[in-house]
């Protein structure tokens, strides 16, 4: 099961916000209120109630709802969470743990079958609290994700690349499936420390960053199991992929047999012949 990522959680902003920008939060219904991270429950109904959504960002894998009040309603998924639109002759999505009741009668849920997600009112001054959100590096696709940014971390760091490109304060958005596709699309060992990489390699790397994160973008992000957009329906970027999930399938650059290891306790998949050790 993989986690929704940077395209998954940029497309479900996308999604949404049509439907829920400028809406009036009317009610909250907590369905399984230790969800709810910070503050208590019954201080998140009171800073979320009668206010109005002004605006919809993403930071990482963060989804952020910003209030007319200064409050933001911050959304992790993690691995099976959903932030979804449902009008007002939808039913109720399947595994509701906050709805959102807007003035128009539809109603912005919260569901997560794992449970495993979490949420967050804060103020302006309260959001350094979330540690993972608060030390976010640069984005693939951002002014700040330069290549000189990138051949500077890699050249003071050691360790396995796949680990390091899923760490989330050096990139921010990058998970399981799209560093798998963009070590791939380098021709990139997982296997690899960073420092190895090459000023060529870099630039490849970097080109391949940024290209399968926008792909995966244009394809309304990847679905294998639980993650939808906004409004429930499904992404593409599955048919497309070089590498995760790909394991014994042959390479679609060389024909070579796909392998599978584990780096750092994650499963990786590459092709031996493409991305060879060095």
């Amino acid at each position: 099961m993989a986690m929704p990522e940077m395209p998954e959680l940029e497309t479900i902003k996308r999604s949404l916000e049509p439907h829920i920008k400028g809406r009036k939060i009317t009610d909250v219904e907590l369905l399984l209120s230790r969800q709810i991270k910070f503050p208590s429950p019954e201080e998140f109904v009171s800073r979320i109630k009668g206010q109005v959504i002004s605006e919809l960002l993403r930071r990482g894998k963060y989804l952020i709802l910003k209030l007319n009040n200064g409050i933001s309603l911050v959304i992790h998924l993690r691995m099976s969470g959903q932030a979804c639109y449902c009008g007002p002759n939808d039913p109720d999505r399947r595994h509701s743990r906050i709805i959102f009741h807007l003035d128009d009668d539809a109603r912005f849920i919260f569901a997560d079958t794992r449970t495993l997600g979490t949420i967050y009112a804060m103020t302006d001054e309260e959001l350094p609290q979330i540690g993972g959100l608060a030390e976010l590096g640069p984005e693939p696709l951002s002014d700040e994700f330069t290549l000189e940014y990138l051949k500077n971390i890699l050249s003071r760091k050691k360790g396995k690349i796949k680990s390091f490109l899923l760490k989330q304060n050096y990139i921010a958005g990058l998970g399981n499936i799209y560093v798998d596709e963009c070590l791939f699309l380098a021709g990139i060992n997982p296997l690899r420390t960073p420092d190895s990489v090459t000023g060529t390699e870099a630039k490849k790397l970097y080109a391949s960053i940024n290209k399968v994160i926008e792909d995966g973008i244009n394809d309304g992000g990847t679905t294998f199991r639980d993650y939808r957009d906004g409004t429930g329906g499904k992404g593409s970027h599955q048919d497309n992929l070089y590498a995760y999930g790909r394991a014994g399938q042959p390479c679609r650059k060389c024909g070579t047999i796909m392998e599978k290891l584990k780096v750092g306790g994650r499963g990786t998949v590459y092709c031996p012949k493409c991305q060879l050790p060095k």
